[in-house]
């Protein structure tokens, strides 16, 4: 491989790292952010609710498969390290874990906003950032597309997704202990529901929300 091949190789991978990585991030870092709000500051005080990548990195669902994915696929899937969340401490465990929980996906929706808001002001600057501007552009475009693929795929009602955690603080405790049976099939659940056919309407979902938004990968 020429030095020209590895460094194409390497802006490629960073297009998709740079917001990867912050949209894994301020998502998990909202949680605990929320958490403390309503009395759990477990996350808080193992240093969690932090804008630092490497305390939220999961070498395998941040690293290792959204690479793999990015190179067999044009679907990006993967996961950070969940944070901890006790919702003994809060000060109603049930309802409290709702906002909890959609701080995550409510965050990755600020950040829609605000990767298609630099997406544009990058393209009204291409003659300030000259031969840069096209490198810019798919970050920003990527931006928002893993961003709303991050909020919608979060937001199924699935353990140990964060739409489970709010189905499971809305049902009954007898219906809420079958739903923690399953959790662990969660991550097995969602891969096989987006082998089946279910990654056709997220896609169109992602594809609307550019369209509205104005950016296009």
């Amino acid at each position: 491989m020429s030095i020209d091949q590895i460094q194409n190789t390497l802006q490629s991978l960073s297009v998709i790292a740079i917001p990867l990585l912050f949209a894994i991030t301020v998502h998990e870092a909202a949680h605990g952010w929320m958490a403390a709000r309503f009395g759990d500051r477990t996350a808080e005080l193992l240093g969690r609710v932090t804008l630092n990548p490497v305390k939220h990195i999961d070498p395998i669902g941040t690293v290792v498969v959204p690479i793999l994915m990015s190179l067999a696929s044009p679907f990006i899937f993967g996961w950070a390290k969940p944070v901890p969340v006790n919702a003994l401490n809060l000060r109603n465990p049930k309802r409290d874990m709702i906002p909890v929980a959609l701080a995550g996906p409510g965050a990755n929706l600020l950040m829609v906003m605000g990767w298609a808001l630099l997406y544009h002001l990058v393209g009204g600057a291409t003659e300030v950032l000259g031969s840069s501007a096209k490198f810019f552009q798919e970050v920003t475009a990527y931006g928002v597309i893993i961003n709303s693929l991050l909020m919608i795929l979060n937001l199924l009602p699935i353990l140990p997704l964060d739409g489970g955690r709010v189905l499971r603080a809305l049902v009954s405790e007898s219906v809420g202990q079958r739903l923690d049976a399953l959790e662990r099939y969660g991550l097995i659940i969602v891969i096989g529901l987006l082998v089946l056919g279910l990654f056709g309407p997220i896609r169109y979902v992602v594809l609307r929300i550019m369209a509205m938004l104005g950016v296009s990968a």
